[in-house]
Order: C-alpha cells, then sequence, then structure tokens
C-alpha cells in the first residue's frame, strides 16, 4: 500500500474510514476495530487478503460492494488515477474531468451568444476554468486523491449519515406517489373502464364461437407529470448548495426529474445524478465549483423553457426551483420569465433557504406566476412540505 511516512497505520486507516463514510458507508468504532485486526492478522504488506477482509467489514449492500474498488483506489493508490500527484498527495482533477466541464462551458457559452464569437471575455460572474491551482479554486482537497469537499454527502458542515439518506430518498418516494397524474388521449385496456374496447372484446369472442361473453374495458391512460428542478448555486446560495443537490439527486431518481444547476448560465446535470460513484461525485463538484458568481434567474428560466425543455413543458408539468431569489437582471424580467413558463400550464414551486419567503424585488414581483413557496433549509423542511407537494 501506498502509506505517508509521516503518518502512522492507525491513522491512515482513521482517514480511510473517513473517506468510506463520506462515500455513504457505515464504518464505525466496531468496524474501524475489525480493520486493524485484520492488519494485525495478515500484515500491511498482504494487500490482497487484506483489502477482501476490508471490504466484507465494510460494505452492507449491493451499492457499497460495488463502490467498494474506486474509493479504495483513490486512497491507497492514488497515483494510479490519471492527473498528477503531488507531493503532498493531493490531486487535481484529471484530464477528462477538465475536458468534460470546459465543454459544458463552451455549449452554454454558445447557447447563451448564438452566433457569436466562443472567446468572449469573461466577467465577474464566469465561472473559472476547472483544474486551476487549489490555492485558487479555494476547495480543499483531500490527502490520497479523494475531495473532503463532496457535494453531494455533505451539508452545512455536517457529513450526511446513511439513516440520513434513506430518509431522504424515502421521502422523495412519498412525495413522488403524491404528485397527481395527468390524463392523456390515448387509452389502456382494463378489466373494468369507461368505454367498450370492440376490437379486443370480438377478438376473445372466437374462443367462445362468436359470443360475447367476455367484454375488454378502456380506461384513459394517465402518466405521471414530468418534474423539472432548476438549483441556484450562485455565491449566495454556497451555504445550500449541498442540500439541494442532495434533494434533486433523489427526486432524479424516484421522479425520473431532470435537473439543472444555474449561476449567470444554466447546466443540465441529470446524468450526474442517476449514478453514484466517486467520479461522477467528482464530476457534479467540478461543476458546481465552477459556478459561485451573480446570479441571472430570469435569463436561466428562459433559457430551460426556451431551449432545453421546450418540448416537454405541457399542463401537468411541474418545476422546482431552489433560489433565495436575488437576481442581477432587471426586477421585471424574472416576472415574464415565469410568466412564459406558466403559460404552459406548468406549476411552479418556489423553494427558498429561509424561514420567510424572500424579499428580493423581482420575486416580489413574480409571486402571482408561483403556485406556492416551500422553506428548504434542511431535511425537515422537507418532510413538513410533504402535504402540500401533491
Amino acid at each position: 500500500m501506498n502509506t505517508a511516512p509521516a503518518s502512522t497505520p492507525s491513522e491512515r486507516l482513521a482517514g480511510f474510514a473517513a473517506l468510506l463514510r463520506e462515500h455513504g458507508l457505515t464504518v464505525g468504532v466496531a468496524e474501524q476495530q475489525a480493520m486493524l485486526q485484520a492488519v494485525l492478522h495478515f500484515g500491511p504488506l498482504q494487500e490482497r487478503p487484506l483489502q477482501a477482509a476490508w471490504r466484507a467489514i465494510a460494505c452492507h449492500s449491493h451499492r457499497e460492494w460495488q463502490l467498494w474498488p474506486d474509493v479504495y483506489e483513490r486512497f491507497w493508490h492514488p497515483e494510479k488515477l490519471r492527473g498528477g500527484v503531488k507531493v503532498s498527495g493531493q490531486t487535481r482533477p484529471s484530464r477528462n474531468l477538465r475536458q468534460s466541464v470546459q465543454a459544458m462551458h463552451e455549449q452554454m457559452n454558445a447557447a447563451s451568444q448564438p452566433g457569436g464569437p466562443k472567446s468572449a471575455p469573461q466577467t465577474a460572474g464566469d465561472m473559472p476554468s476547472v483544474g486551476q491551482d487549489e490555492h485558487d479554486a479555494g476547495a480543499p482537497r483531500a490527502q490520497g486523491g479523494a475531495s473532503r469537499t463532496e457535494a453531494l454527502h455533505q451539508r452545512d458542515g455536517q457529513m450526511w449519515m446513511p439513516q440520513e439518506l434513506s430518509a431522504l430518498q424515502s421521502l422523495a418516494r412519498q412525495i413522488t406517489a403524491k404528485l397527481l397524474p395527468r390524463a392523456t388521449r390515448r387509452w389502456r385496456v382494463a378489466p373494468r373502464g369507461q368505454r367498450l374496447d370492440m376490437r379486443q372484446t370480438l377478438r376473445r369472442s372466437v374462443g367462445w364461437g362468436g359470443e360475447l361473453l367476455q367484454p375488454a374495458w378502456k380506461v384513459k391512460r394517465q402518466e405521471p407529470p414530468r418534474l423539472f428542478i432548476l438549483a441556484d448555486v450562485s455565491r449566495s446560495m454556497e451555504s445550500h448548495a449541498a442540500l439541494f443537490l442532495r434533494v434533486a439527486r433523489a427526486f432524479a431518481l424516484e421522479a425520473d426529474a431532470r435537473v439543472f444547476v444555474f449561476h449567470t448560465r444554466l447546466a443540465e446535470v441529470t446524468p450526474y445524478m442517476h449514478r453514484d460513484t466517486p467520479a461522477i461525485q467528482e464530476k457534479v463538484n467540478a461543476v458546481t465549483a465552477g459556478f459561485g458568481g451573480g446570479t441571472r434567474i430570469a435569463a436561466s428560466l428562459q433559457d430551460f423553457a426556451r431551449h432545453h425543455a421546450r418540448a416537454q413543458l405541457n399542463r401537468g408539468s411541474r418545476v422546482w426551483v431552489f433560489s433565495d431569489g436575488f437576481d442581477t437582471d432587471e426586477p421585471e424580467l424574472l416576472a415574464a420569465a415565469l410568466q412564459e413558463v406558466r403559460a404552459r400550464g406548468v406549476r411552479i414551486t418556489w423553494f427558498h433557504p429561509t424561514r420567510q419567503v424572500p424579499a428580493a424585488t423581482a420575486l416580489q414581483r413574480a409571486r402571482r406566476s408561483i403556485e406556492r413557496f416551500v422553506p428548504l433549509a434542511s431535511l425537515a423542511d422537507l418532510a413538513a412540505a410533504r402535504p402540500v407537494l401533491h
């Protein structure tokens, strides 16, 4: 194993256990003692049986078993990761990660400036390039190549415990089940229904010599409403972004929601929400770390309605906005953007991180287009809002 000379084996093992907890594994004092006993039994040089023993101790589910190899390699063998490793043990993002985020930035630049040059000068609110030095980005990195600032596993300086993640997923499942489905123009066969399905009835009568003894019925086909989540990751929302992204990911899994993040521009992160691996979490962190300037809510909503979800916004669709409502665009633009979304029959819910509705001028002018305001600063707030999110 690649152990640091300045650290004792027990300290390195404690750091590895902390990293496992950050990724959702239940590794407490008893598990750490069992892992230390395995080291004393096999010896620190017998890596293969030692890793197998640790894996059996730390992993309690299929997801954790699949997650283990990536976490193990990132901590004990960071030299195998793509990207340069510094002498201190800290790593930079891999080249593929930088290229992925840079490509997203270029797409957003092209979308915001159609026909314009791609090398437009950056403003104070533009996203800095990912892959810059750590002291420029201001985000601490963990020893051994693992990030300590996992946006999907922290909230208000505290790590998400497995029971909290389970409670969040259960809440998302319950809220999704309460979302009222919308009726379509299509019909489906049912044991009892509103209309006789003559074609299916005639087919069934063949076995009875033409007698209509088994009528078939049809009912209106219902589909769950499409859910869209837009999370504000600007500088003013930095302390709440981790909670918002975790909540968005829960609904992406349970309700198949499309998830977007925005500050001065809009970007979709839905593909990242459907996979829970360290590499995917690192990409989400890179995207949100590149954000953090001003906030252009109105421009982001217009881009969302006119380009990203133009064909999917219809009667019964739900749009959830996670933001404090402070917009650097002109105050009347937010009302116009929300009205444009609302005109398609969309129901808009605004989640804010404060007890009271934010006093932002733009948000106050746009209240007519918003169906309800919901405080969301903790998991308890989401549980309290469960009765009204239907």
